[in-house]
């Protein structure tokens, strides 16, 4: 079983986008779902799967915040 946590579009690049999880910067695929910057998503073996709103990944972000997974 795989958890998958938000991140926020913060660069697209062609096809690509530059993810931000909490300070840590990877390159995804963009193709499968169409993304802006700033749209929080969901990445699964370097591709993004789905939009989340705003709202969602903040819940998500408060829940790994408060069980120490971030540290």
């Amino acid at each position: 079983m795989c958890v998958a946590l938000p991140g926020k579009v913060i660069e697209l690049q062609g096809a690509d986008a530059v993810v931000d999880f909490n300070g840590n910067q990877v390159k995804a695929r963009a193709g499968l779902v169409d993304v802006q910057v700033g749209d929080y998503v969901l990445v699964h073996a370097g591709c993004i799967l789905q939009k989340v709103s705003t709202e969602e990944a903040e819940n998500l972000n408060a829940l790994m915040d408060e069980v120490g997974a971030w540290s």
